[in-house]
């Protein structure tokens, strides 16, 4: 199927309909999300979590939504007013665009026309949506920095290195999905796992963009631009009323928005778990929705484990595991992917591409193994003392100063 000849036929008012629906489905997905979340943690933690508005509290957030809203709105005296209020617009427009170029169904039937809950296709559509994001991390960035107070702008520096750090992994565990499909666009990487879904064949890539995707969406453990431990809140401290329910609206569409590239370059978009690809067929090809959904709520399940599971990184450790772990495990890993496809484009054999694929299991766990024996040797030398002093001056402690004055 050419989704390019496909979506190019649509009417304009076609088009405005489908974007209207991927616009309510991401709002009502986020409602969702929120009274969910809050119900799958409760359970976690042995309470019962929202359950007061509505049947099961299910309109709790649209009850949360509808307050925010109606709350006064405050902007402090100190802040740049104008960057303060578009901010928050920055953030929660960017994070809809990436739904543009996503495939949420196969060919269906819309009012009499032939076509795909896709807005537009284009040969370069997954770095259309690394585009997006990068854009979006402006609206934290500038509202830390327009709100005229120390927490936020600390926050929003934070974001800026930790969404840099992570959307460089995240970038380089795709560059093996473009080496296998030979395809940037979004609806051909779908194509192409008809039979075999990335995330098998691809795994080492499948793992990294799973780590990066949580960092880049600042979610749990690694919530580090808004840890009220340190920031008080972060880069939204000083926002409130309907400000701040935009910057809530955009965490959670961004959380569905990489889970849908998740389940687009690596679980084969829309199509049917294997076996029971005669589904698709069902409710004219409708149902291909309701597996491309499903692939999306148990990303958003996996946030919600970390969340109610791990406990918040040392700002030092995550970025120390971006830059040292995931970057060359990324760079790594696209050698390996790109000498496996020239080989397979050479004509060499199976077993020859497994014999190099067992190989390079080999290496990676002799690796593993002698960075495991070389930590352990440096924690027993820590521990007997001997470690060499650093070579920058170190202030005593207190107890120290105390024996010298003492002695």
């Amino acid at each position: 199927m050419n989704f390019a000849d496909l979506l190019g036929n649509d009417p304009g008012w076609l088009t405005t309909v489908k974007a209207f629906l991927v616009f309510a489905l991401c709002v009502l997905l986020t409602l969702l999300a929120i009274w969910s979340e809050r119900r799958i943690v409760a359970r976690m933690q042995m309470r019962l979590g929202p359950n007061r508005v509505g049947p099961f509290g299910l309109v709790q957030g649209l009850a949360d939504g509808v307050k925010l809203a109606l709350k006064e709105d405050l902007i402090p005296k100190a802040a740049d007013k104008i960057v303060f209020i578009i901010a928050p617009i920055i953030s929660v427009s960017t994070c809809f665009l990436s739904f543009a170029v996503i495939p949420m169904t196969g060919k269906v039937s819309l009012f009499g026309h032939k076509t795909a809950m896709q807005l537009t296709d284009m040969p370069v559509g997954v770095l259309f949506i690394l585009a997006a994001a990068s854009v979006g991390v402006y609206g934290i960035v500038l509202a830390g920095w327009s709100s005229g107070s120390t927490y936020p702008l600390l926050g929003g520096l934070r974001s800026s290195a930790q969404v840099i750090s992570y959307e460089v992994a995240m970038g380089l565990s795709l560059v093996a999905v473009f080496i296998r499909s030979g395809s940037m666009s979004t609806s051909e990487i779908v194509a192409q796992q008809h039979s075999l879904w990335y995330a098998v064949a691809l795994f080492p890539s499948f793992v990294i963009y799973l780590i990066s995707m949580v960092g880049e969406t600042n979610r749990a453990p690694f919530d580090l631009a808004e840890a009220e431990g340190e920031l008080v809140g972060g880069f939204h401290t000083e926002y409130s009323s309907l400000k701040f329910a935009l910057f809530f609206l955009a965490e959670y569409v961004n959380i569905i928005g990489v889970s849908a590239l998740a389940t687009t370059l690596f679980l084969g978009g829309y199509h049917a778990l294997p076996g029971l690809t005669f589904t698709e067929n069902w409710l004219g090809g409708w149902f291909t929705m309701i597996w491309f959904m499903a692939k999306v709520i148990a990303f958003f399940f996996i946030f919600v484990w970390l969340r109610g599971t791990l406990p918040r990184l040392r700002y030092d450790q995550f970025m120390k595991f971006g830059w040292k772990v995931l970057i060359p495990a990324s760079l790594f890993w696209i050698m390996v992917a790109s000498s496996f496809r020239l080989m397979s484009q050479r004509g060499a054999s199976k077993s020859v591409v497994i014999a190099a694929a067992i190989g390079v299991v080999i290496i990676l766990l002799a690796a593993i193994t002698l960075f495991d024996r070389s930590k352990e040797k440096s924690e027993e030398r820590e521990a007997l003392g001997d470690v060499a002093p650093p070579s920058f001056p170190v202030p005593q402690i207190p107890s120290q100063r105390a024996e010298q004055l003492h002695g």
